[in-house]
């Protein structure tokens, strides 16, 4: 159970990062193509905090070398290619049906949480496993 909590938790910090850098690129530029540049950079800041957190306290997997780190984060962006389908498709769902900011995060929270849940047993099929 103490695995599921912190899985959680880590999913939570790492969507909460998500949509910060989301919300920091909107601040910057608000223009053409604006929401797919915000989720892209979203995306990427949630995935390396994640992936660090994942390796280090959900798989405690320690890389042989950086060699090695560099295929396993590799390895752990391909299964999150999935998942992060699952995530801007809510996302940019909920932003074309109901057209404002507050249920474009709406959609995002929904689509992360669904992500990581599959996520998890991906990682732990084909990245992570034993």
């Amino acid at each position: 159970m103490n695995m599921v909590f912190k899985y959680v938790n880590f999913a939570i910090a790492s969507t909460l990062v998500n949509l910060l850098f989301q919300y920091i690129s909107f601040y910057f530029y608000d223009g053409f193509l604006s929401l797919y540049i915000a989720m892209f950079f979203g995306t990427l800041s949630g995935l390396i905090l994640k992936y660090v957190l994942d390796k280090k306290y959900i798989f405690y997997h320690k890389p042989k070398n950086k060699k090695d780190d560099g295929k396993k984060f590799l390895l752990y962006s391909l299964m999150g290619l999935f998942t992060t389908f699952i995530f801007w498709g809510f996302e940019i769902g909920f932003d074309f049906v109901f057209g404002n900011e507050k249920a474009k995060y709406i959609g995002a929270i929904l689509g992360l949480s669904i992500g990581y849940v599959v996520k998890y047993f991906l990682d732990k099929k084909f990245v992570f496993k034993d």
